[in-house]
């Protein structure tokens, strides 16, 4: 188990707040490495590689003016031949040395190699051994366990057999994704073998998130069953809230066998159909990031005694 020293530096708590498409910006991102934990945004947040330079730049000047040792914050790149951005955003990663660049959708060695160029990490998402085997040998730093019940684009596997899989190919970080809601999980997530934990759906339901106030009340009003997983909305299996999905004028149960072109026009992954993870059941009020940060440390750290208790 290891994490890179390049993101021990400052690190309170062994967790990234995931990179969260229309969601996570500079606000977000600033406050929860001032607060010790990992921050991360997706390039494609912003319209232009241009304006994502300038996210970039924010970013780097609140932590320079930020008080203390802040922790690091990385950037999430698409790596398929359908992102036309993606030559134009590495160019702007590569020269403003992103501390952490986690890829999806594609391990690509070039990507990994222009990143460790000038020192940075990457680390990449999977939802099963196979495609972890495909980071490996792309020269990943780190792999991203996608485990039943995150938010977003999902696998279906239980982190209790992705996890040692992974474990027993590779040497290097791996994080765990999937309805982590509480410091508590973050320790469990530590015992199970990973090394950092990969929080979303907690980080929506704060105050800098970057989405309309209907959506935060629905992930406090939602539970584990008010979450559907299905390839229909986006194209790829996915966890949406079902009471959005409804508000889309769709039927969750009518969904098997379609296509987002069979929805409809108006219809949007991420924009009209919200996604959350399972653990929303655990989401019970917004707060500043900083604060939420505070708390997911102190669970953590308390965390440990009733289990060496038991034990």
């Amino acid at each position: 188990m290891s994490i890179p020293a390049s993101l021990s530096t400052g690190l309170a708590l062994p967790a990234i707040v995931s990179p969260m498409f229309l969601a996570s910006g500079p606000d977000l991102v600033a406050a929860v490495c001032q607060a010790g934990l990992i921050g991360t945004f997706p390039a494609l947040n912003q319209r232009t590689s241009e304006d994502y330079a300038a996210w970039l730049d924010d970013i780097r000047a609140r932590l320079d003016r930020a008080p203390g040792t802040s922790a690091a914050f990385g950037v999430n790149l698409i790596v398929n031949k359908r992102n036309a951005r993606l030559a134009a955003d590495l160019e702007v990663t590569v020269r403003h040395k992103v501390p952490l660049v986690i890829t999806s959708m594609g391990a690509v060695r070039d990507v990994v190699d222009a990143v460790h160029a000038y020192g940075g990490v990457v680390f990449h998402d999977v939802v099963n051994a196979r495609h972890a085997e495909k980071a490996i040998e792309a020269g990943v730093d780190g792999i991203i366990a996608v485990c039943a019940g995150a938010g977003g684009h999902s696998g279906a596997q239980s982190p209790f057999a992705l996890v040692p899989e992974i474990r027993a190919m590779f040497s290097g970080t791996i994080v765990l994704a999937g309805a982590i809601s509480t410091g508590s999980q973050i320790a469990a997530a530590r015992m199970i073998g990973a090394d950092l934990a990969y929080m979303g759906t907690r980080f929506l339901a704060t105050e800098e998130a970057m989405i309309e106030a209907a959506y935060k009340q629905m992930i406090l009003r939602a539970k584990a069953r008010d979450i559907l997983y299905t390839p229909a909305i986006s194209g790829v299996n996915a966890n949406f809230l079902v009471p959005s999905i409804r508000d889309n004028g769709l039927d969750p149960d009518a969904l098997a066998g379609k296509t987002p072109a069979d929805l409809g026009q108006d219809v949007k992954a991420w924009r009209t159909v919200w996604s959350a993870g399972q653990g929303v059941g655990s989401v019970n009020d917004i707060l500043p990031a900083v604060e939420l940060c505070q708390r997911l440390i102190r669970e953590y750290e308390a965390a440990f005694e009733p289990l060496r208790r038991r034990a």
